[in-house]
């Protein structure tokens, strides 16, 4: 921080967020005397009075101007690589991408092969699944270029602030044509109507500066040579080597945990979460949590998360999307899974949230299926299950009104509902393993009783949400960051059970890229 600058944080009401008069009278009432200029650096909002507020943490400038790039961050400059002697990524989410990216700024030319289409050919294929119920397993919402996060809300808040540097990450999609707001936010967020583009321009400058990314090319073999990864096969045969490959592929490529399992290469299976979509009206949601409906209109939608340890294991909210929508998830046909989204206004008519049980190598140990894909398939079987609950074989998700899950009653009527393929009353309670039903009607009874009106028939419970995280570990060494069985074999990101989310995922990819480039240097 220059000299010339101080750090303070100051309270602003929600109608004088945009009122740069007003924000100057506070930062002077804290600074006791005059300053030139001022720069948010974090914003937040305090919802715990009957007025919410925003919290502002502010760089203030006594006696000069701000430097230029405390405006205006400088873009970088992207050396252009030979074709010679790539990295194989394999997957185009944003562990890949990140991954290649990085690679690109040490000097080395990645070549990215995705199973599924580019970003604006897979928005057709959503559509279908949402209109017609029909799963394409190379393209949905899991599976395409940008992951499973490019169509399912754009949430770039994370936890993992010690893994690596999440500014680096921020800044690369504002270059890329982000809001500058997603740098202050504390809880950034982009949505899934701006996503694509920036996705789109991620790819752009990859190719631009040497590198490539190719679609459609689903990898079916590791190609192994002395014990070192070399290369990977694709369906139709063909064959891409380089000097390492970096397995990116997402919490949901099941083939390629099968594929890793046939050619005797070691995975785990791995804890995940396991439970329901929960739907409130957002203007209760905001009621609850804001104190009063409507919000006012410089307020975001309220969201929420809670948690508590029921029977001595963790149940939890998970990738919450307030003002937003359902969707359907499913990558096969014969199973239904369900995840959430926002737009960018997050100005939807409800609230959905995943709320999930710890899921533990005790529910697959009895489970007829063993070994490194017993949790993987435990996790299939309730999806499968799922699925036929609705009886005429389409994505129609089985839900139930919040009061009558917890009563163990199916309920007569159902309200209505974000998630467009359609919702039919079905006994989710009993769709549900034991050990993750009678947990999650006891924290819903608990999150009632903390937050009045959370516990309502107004709301509703969707099966099933499953897909929170890998369910299988790819394992690699702490230090060289390779697996510890194949060499230059690089497993990275959610679906190696290393991220959970949009950030941790490009973190994991520009750490692996870094490995990687030091390790052939």
């Amino acid at each position: 921080m220059s000299a010339l600058s101080q750090l303070i944080q100051i309270s602003v009401p929600a109608e004088h967020i945009h009122d740069s008069e007003f924000i100057r009278q506070r930062i002077s009432s804290v600074c006791k005397g005059p300053f030139v200029d001022y720069r948010i650096q974090r914003r937040s909002i305090d919802a715990r009075k009957r007025c919410p507020e925003y919290i502002l943490q502010v760089k203030v400038y006594p006696d000069a101007p701000p430097p230029e790039e405390d405006d205006t961050p400088p873009k970088r400059a992207w050396p252009t690589v030979a074709p010679d002697e790539p990295v194989i990524i394999v997957g185009a989410g944003p562990a890949g991408y990140f991954a290649a990216l990085k690679l690109i700024s040490m000097g080395v030319c990645p070549v990215v092969l995705e199973r599924g289409k580019d970003v604006r050919s897979r928005r057709i294929d959503i559509g279908r699944l949402h209109r017609k119920s029909i799963v394409d397993p190379d393209s949905n919402y899991c599976f395409g270029e940008g992951g499973a996060g490019t169509y399912s809300d754009g949430k770039l808040y994370t936890r993992s602030t010690k893994r690596g540097d999440v500014q680096s990450v921020l800044r690369l999609f504002v270059e890329h044509g982000a809001s500058p707001d997603i740098l202050i936010d504390v809880h950034p967020h982009i949505g899934s109507n701006v996503l694509p583009r920036l996705v789109e321009q991620l790819r752009n400058t990859i190719l631009a500066h040497g590198g490539q990314v190719l679609f459609q090319f689903r990898v079916s073999d590791l190609i192994v040579s002395q014990n070192r990864a070399v290369g990977v096969r694709t369906e139709d045969g063909r064959e891409f080597t380089g000097r390492a490959v970096i397995l990116a592929t997402g919490h949901s490529a099941r083939d390629v945990y099968r594929m890793l399992h046939r050619q005797a290469i070691r995975i785990e299976a791995k804890p995940f979460a396991l439970g329901v979509r929960i739907e409130h009206p957002q203007s209760l949601i905001d009621q609850i949590f804001y104190h009063h409906s409507p919000r006012h209109q410089n307020l975001p939608a309220a969201s929420y998360r809670m948690v508590c340890q029921v029977e001595g294991r963790g149940v939890y909210s998970f990738c919450m999307c307030p003002g937003g929508f359902i969707v359907p998830a499913s990558t096969a046909p014969g199973e239904l899974v369900l995840n959430g989204m926002s737009m960018s206004r997050q100005d939807a008519r409800y609230a959905n949230a995943g709320m999930v049980v710890e899921i533990r190598p005790a529910d697959w140990s009895s489970f007829e299926s063993s070994g490194p894909l017993a949790a993987l398939e435990f996790q299939r079987q309730v999806e499968v299950a799922a699925f036929e609950a609705g009886k005429d074989k389409t994505q129609r998700a089985p839900a139930q009104r919040v009061t009558d899950f917890v009563a163990g009653r199916i309920s007569a009527s159902l309200p209505d509902t974000s998630y467009t393929p359609g919702v039919i009353s079905a006994p989710v309670h009993d769709l549900l393993p034991e050990s993750v039903s009678s947990r999650l009607r006891e924290a819903l009874t608990v999150f009632g009783k903390k937050h009045k009106g959370y516990f309502t028939g107004e709301a509703m419970v969707l099966a099933v949400e499953s897909r929170t995280s890998s369910p299988v570990r790819i394992p690699r060494d702490p230090v060289t960051w390779m697996h510890p069985q194949v060499q230059q074999l690089y497993p990275c990101g959610e679906g190696a059970g290393y991220a959970g989310g949009i950030v941790s995922s490009a973190i994991d990819g520009q750490l692996t890229a870094q490995a990687i480039v030091q390790q052939l240097r």
